[in-house]
């Protein structure tokens, strides 16, 4: 020791300390990684905030004065309001079930009436309701087609009448079962496997899941045409929201799963259709989104949808989804309680005016024009402070709040795009939301049989979740499109959608007197 000089000394232990530092807070970080991965694990799933937890956060004492200063410097006296709330309908309104339902009537007469019915007279009677239930049963449709000869034309050949057409020659499955196994898939997410187990155990009935499997892709194929018409439709509108789900699928050969993805194409107050590749690939895109297309794709911060808008030119622009952003500062609040508290407030806020316009039903127009009004002083504000914070490098760049604060200005530009385009909506959830009962499905068959399923599965669940958002029942429009479809023609199959379908099913409207 008597060998190193002060100065040498100092620098050694600078060098220590600046190494001390960067273990610290390496050591921050890995804690706050870990603490995010427990909440995803083990905590609440949802995202919602009230305004007492808002407050709570904004008054919490972990950041220095400066941090407060540039909370306080930005604050607004737009009251809050809770965007998570909605009003609770008073479930007593509505019926339990429908007025039509068949009724089964059961009249039970007392033991001493029934001994001596000539002595009593009857009164009156009282009446109450059981909900009851029948399972769903098979039926053996046998088609008897008598055959008939001239009684004068004593030469001339029988007449018989002929079959109805069918889906496949030879095919045992009417449509009825066809529908209930589709829906039973890819509604109710019962893989075949356990299909098979419940027909052989509750009904003796033994359907092989080959058999199962090769009826799922005859209807597939059949019902391409609707999926066809659909997905012309939802592209034809000039505003598209797409995201993609992983999804494995079987690999042949040596029984291991590969990595593939469901791209789903919603069309905001429309229809949503879902295509399937073995890859992410942004070569994805140019099969999903024609040629000919001209508009706004609403997406999150992949990558590869600036890569594919890049090679389309001017004809696609990009908008980004506020819902991701808020979602990585949400991520990172208990970091920055006051900055994430204030970010998420003024988040609060623009959602608050969104829900005022779905309220108002308000057209692209006024949507345009109040967002100019209202949403956009919020946006400033935010833009503000977020700038303010990268630049004065508040947060390691590797922080949660530091990723969440790159995350949002590097994708600013295209999160202002719903503020010009009324069309365009402030988030992606309603695609999002469409591919929900794909994640379900997945916990069920975990894979899908092969890649060439994939397709299948697109196809299926596409119709599936069509007759969900026009609130029809899958199994009747499926029994009814499957029996007519081998007699119809390609210029019918718009009549035929869900949507036109739903529309069929209404009832006329009386003219008034």
């Amino acid at each position: 020791m008597s060998g190193l000089s002060n100065k040498e000394l100092a620098r050694q232990l600078q060098a220590r300390e600046e190494e001390l530092r960067r273990a610290n807070a390496k050591i921050a970080l890995l804690e706050q990684k870990i603490d995010l991965l427990v909440r995803r694990i083990f905590g609440v799933k949802s995202e919602k905030l009230d305004a007492a937890q808002l407050e709570l956060l904004l008054a919490l004492g972990n950041e220095d004065e400066s941090g407060k200063a540039e909370a306080s410097v930005e604050a607004e006296a737009i009251p809050f309001k809770d965007p998570s709330r909605r009003n609770n309908r008073a479930r007593g309104n509505e019926p339990r079930w429908p007025a039509d339902m068949a009724v089964i009537e059961e009249v039970i007469e007392p033991e001493a009436v029934k001994a001596a019915p000539q002595e009593w007279r009857c009164i009156g009677e009282e009446v109450s309701e059981q909900l009851d239930y029948e399972p769903a049963r098979f039926i053996r449709r046998r088609l008897i087609r008598p055959k008939y000869v001239h009684r004068q034309q004593v030469e001339a050949a029988p007449v018989i009448a002929p079959l109805p057409q069918k889906l496949q020659e030879r095919c045992i499955a009417a449509p009825g079962l066809l529908a209930q196994i589709l829906v039973s898939k890819y509604c109710d997410h019962l893989p075949l496997y356990r299909q098979e187990q419940i027909y052989r155990s509750r009904h003796q009935v033994y359907l092989p899941r080959q058999s199962m499997a090769q009826w799922v892709g005859l209807s597939a194929h059949w019902l391409k045409l609707i999926y066809e018409h659909i997905r012309t439709g939802v592209m034809a509108g000039g505003y598209v929201q797409i995201d993609e789900t992983p999804i494995r699928y079987l690999e042949p050969g040596n029984g291991k799963t590969k990595l593939g993805y469901l791209w789903t194409c919603n069309r905001p107050d429309g229809d949503v259709v879902y295509h399937w590749h073995t890859t992410r690939a942004a070569a994805c895109l140019e099969k999903i989104v024609p040629v000919d297309f001209t508009g706004t794709i609403q997406c999150d911060g992949y990558a590869g949808y600036p890569a594919f808008a890049k090679g389309r030119g001017e004809t696609v622009a990009l908008a980004a989804c506020w819902a991701h952003a808020r979602r990585a500062i949400y991520e990172a609040k208990e970091q920055a309680p006051q900055q994430a508290g204030w970010i998420l407030r003024q988040i609060a806020h623009l959602y608050c005016i969104e829900k005022d316009l779905r309220e108002r039903r308000a057209g692209p127009q006024l949507r345009a024009a109040v967002r100019a009004h209202q949403s956009r002083p919020i946006n400033d504000r935010l833009h503000r402070l977020l700038t303010k914070l990268k630049v004065t490098r508040r947060y390691l760049p590797q922080s949660l709040m530091g990723k969440a604060i790159d995350y949002a200005l590097g994708l600013w530009p295209l999160l202002g795009v719903y503020l010009k385009d009324g069309r365009v909506e402030i988030d992606n959830n309603l695609v999002e939301n469409a591919i929900r009962p794909t994640a379900i499905g997945k916990k069920n068959w975990l894979f899908i049989g092969e890649a060439d399923a994939g397709e299948r599965g697109a196809i299926l669940y596409t119709i599936i979740e069509n007759c969900r958002r026009h609130r029809i029942d899958p199994y009747a429009y499926l029994r009814d499109v499957l029996t007519r479809l081998p007699t119809m023609t390609n210029w019918q199959i718009k009549d035929i959608t869900p949507e036109a379908w739903a529309k069929s099913q209404r009832p006329p409207l009386r003219k008034a007197a």
